[in-house]
């Protein structure tokens, strides 16, 4: 049984934090579809930022799913700690520090994954933050800041050492942004070095897939990023076929279309008609992706600017294919 803290955790197979994606809707709907557990969006550490919408909505924890995980991102040890007091205040049972994400505007602040390169700071932060709180900390981490400065090994014994419940890797270094292939050697000597959960990320999109990652890593469980979009239930797929080792179907066509629908209402009723109707069109398109649809239906959807239109369309795509497969 895989154990973070006080929480055993159903099955070895965790949703990744993802900015702009894993909102509250998103993390309901894959815990209901078979993921062990979810981490929030990353949430600035910053103090003057708590009251703003995007903070506000990426706090909202009603509903979800037992362990709350919320991920905070920053640079200061101090100012680390207080959001990890403060979040766990707001209800979270488990902090994660982000030091994976690639992206520019977090990194020029010398955060996320730019923190890699500092292994001094790293250390000052995870002890700041431990000490802060009494619910466990876990870290996301990439292999290095390059190729050639894979420091995963060494960042990975600083967490232990601090007293991190887990740790998530994802298997690229912070250059490659999300280029090329993961690499998952990094990520076996990172769990051949240390005793604590290690979870394996990256490029990992089935069961398969998942399990030679798995047997090559040593790893104690998967998290799925990328690949969850627009199929919400490919994390429960993944850990029916670790824990079971026999495949569980994908939803029929139809309860596909069934949680779509419910996935847009919930994106709807989360940030309003305005800001939902927006925030669906992007789901939607993964959605569509992995669907057999032909045409400019996507184009079609982005087009629409009101909530009954989009569902309306939803209904109608799925009639089309119901139609096209009749035919066929």
């Amino acid at each position: 049984m895989l154990q973070i803290g006080p929480y055993a955790l159903p099955n070895p197979v965790a949703l990744a934090p993802m900015a702009g994606v894993t909102d509250l809707p998103f993390r309901r709907l894959c815990a209901e579809q078979g993921a062990c557990f979810v981490v929030s969006e990353m949430v600035t550490a910053d103090p003057t930022l708590r009251e703003s919408r995007k903070t506000l909505l990426r706090s909202r924890h009603d509903g979800e799913a037992e362990p709350r995980s919320v991920q905070i991102v920053g640079n200061d040890p101090a100012t680390m700690a207080e959001a990890a007091r403060y979040n766990v205040g707001q209800g979270a049972q488990i902090i994660d520090i982000n030091m994976g994400c690639p992206a520019k505007k977090v990194c020029k602040k010398a955060a996320g994954s730019a923190l890699l390169a500092d292994e001094a700071l790293v250390a000052r932060i995870l002890d700041a933050v431990v000490t802060a709180v009494d619910v466990p900390v876990t870290l996301k981490i990439r292999t290095g800041s390059t190729p050639e400065a894979r420091n995963g090994v060494a960042i990975a014994r600083i967490a232990e050492q601090a007293g991190i419940q887990a740790l998530a890797v994802h298997g690229r270094t912070r250059a490659d942004k999300f280029n090329g292939t993961a690499e998952y050697d990094t990520i076996a000597a990172i769990v051949a070095a240390t005793s604590f959960p290690v979870f394996a990320n990256g490029d990992i999109t089935s069961p398969e897939q998942a399990a030679r990652v798995r047997d090559y890593t040593g790893a104690a469980g998967i998290m799925i990023g990328r690949g969850a979009q627009g199929q919400p239930w490919l994390c429960g797929q993944i850990a029916h076929y670790l824990t079971r080792g026999e495949h569980k179907p994908a939803p029929s066509l139809s309860a596909r279309f069934d949680i779509m629908r419910g996935h847009l209402r919930a994106l709807h009723d989360f940030y309003g008609d305005f800001m939902g109707v927006r925030i669906a069109r992007k789901h939607t398109g993964w959605y569509l992706q992995h669907l057999p649809v032909s045409g400019d239906w996507r184009k079609r959807f982005n087009a629409l600017g009101e909530a009954d239109d989009q569902l309306n369309m939803i209904n109608h795509i799925q009639t089309t294919l119901l139609h096209e497969d009749i035919a066929a």
